[in-house]
């Protein structure tokens, strides 16, 4: 194919290597080019005109195969256009910058139809074997940072720690959404001890999540990382301005926000007579809330058996970093571009 471009174009042929067919028989006295019915001799007798027609003029070469979205021009710049998909927007420029915006081209239900069904599927067990999993690492880090018990190791155990806290908080929140099991006791009796061996009230976190879930970047109805009104933004003192915008207060909220909820709202994830929850609700954020008292007077007992300060070594720093795993990963969850305000619902977004 290169030999018979260059002798279009009127350039020194290149020396005919005729590759070994894959499938079939091809006659070697007649090679076939592409999906031309012209043989190597018809092509070199084309006069001047007409091979120079049909060198320059436009030609899809598309095979209908995968190709790259954008090429690189020979100067080792990026080329500003745009290479088509099969021949098809060759030459048009286009906006290719990402429009933070705008509504994204795909809905929900596209996006539950593309993933495979075995994916649906929850297995008890499978789960299970998660929480024993992570719960023996859990202890085995304890055990290990205890027996060593030397500056060296310490920090390497907080970093470790506290990110199996974060994957303790990853699986009751599995439970608190349902996709651990379709067994909602089951669900319940592993998030409570999940989530409070962490310090987090397991219904009173799942009943606000939900309710983010359901008016998720909704000014007023959104529970949590929504934005926030300029009249509430005016309304702070400064200490909750700093605290809520100035690194790295915002890395340790999360304690905070389940005492106190969002600025602007009242109320707590511990208080069965708050407004998040509706009267039905109560007798399980209750329970939630005596899970939540047994393990701070489980903690104040083992600072008493083991010492304050190795507790705080165990428990204490893993803590923090796991408040800190937990904050800048929703605040990335629900941050986006510096220039725009992502798309949520509807369409005008109030600010």
């Amino acid at each position: 194919m290169a030999s018979w471009v260059l002798s279009e174009c009127g350039l020194k042929p290149l020396p005919q290597i005729w590759p070994r067919p894959r499938a079939g028989i091809i006659n070697p006295s007649k090679p076939r080019f592409l999906y031309t019915n012209r043989t190597l001799t018809d092509l070199k007798r084309l006069p001047l005109d007409k091979f120079s027609s049909e060198c320059f003029r436009e030609r899809n070469w598309g095979l209908k195969v995968s190709a790259p979205y954008r090429v690189a021009s020979l100067d080792g710049e990026e080329d500003n256009k745009v290479i088509g998909f099969n021949g098809a927007g060759v030459g048009e420029e286009e906006e290719t910058e990402f429009d933070p915006g705008s509504p994204p081209p795909f809905k929900l239900s596209d996006i539950r139809a593309a993933i495979p069904k075995h994916c649906w599927v929850k297995d008890p067990w499978k789960s299970m074997s998660y929480v024993v999993r992570d719960v023996a690492v859990v202890f085995g880090l304890a055990a290990a940072a205890a027996y060593f018990s030397n500056w060296v190791v310490w920090p390497l155990y907080w970093a470790a720690q506290g990110t199996m806290f974060w994957a303790l908080f990853v699986l009751g929140h599995d439970c608190g959404h349902g996709s651990f099991s379709n067994n909602n006791k089951l669900n319940s009796v592993v998030g409570h001890i999940l989530h409070s061996s962490i310090l987090v009230p397991y219904h009173g976190w799942r009943i606000s999540h939900r309710t983010h879930h359901q008016n998720h970047g909704h000014v007023e109805n959104d529970e949590s990382w929504h934005p926030l009104p300029e009249k509430i933004y005016k309304s702070l003192d400064g200490i909750t301005k700093m605290l809520r915008f100035t690194l790295p207060f915002p890395m340790l909220a999360y304690p905070i926000y389940l005492w106190s909820r969002s600025p602007g709202k009242s109320g707590s994830h511990y208080d069965p007579n708050s407004d998040l929850f509706v009267p039905s609700e109560r007798k399980d954020v209750i329970t939630s809330t005596l899970c939540w008292s047994a393990m701070a007077a489980l903690l104040v007992g083992l600072s008493f058996v083991m010492g304050p300060s190795q507790l705080l070594k165990l428990y204490g720093v893993p803590y923090v970093g796991f408040v800190m795993w937990l904050d800048l990963v929703t605040y990335l969850h629900h941050h986006g571009h510096e220039d725009k305000l992502p798309w949520y619902r509807g369409k005008v977004c109030v600010s």
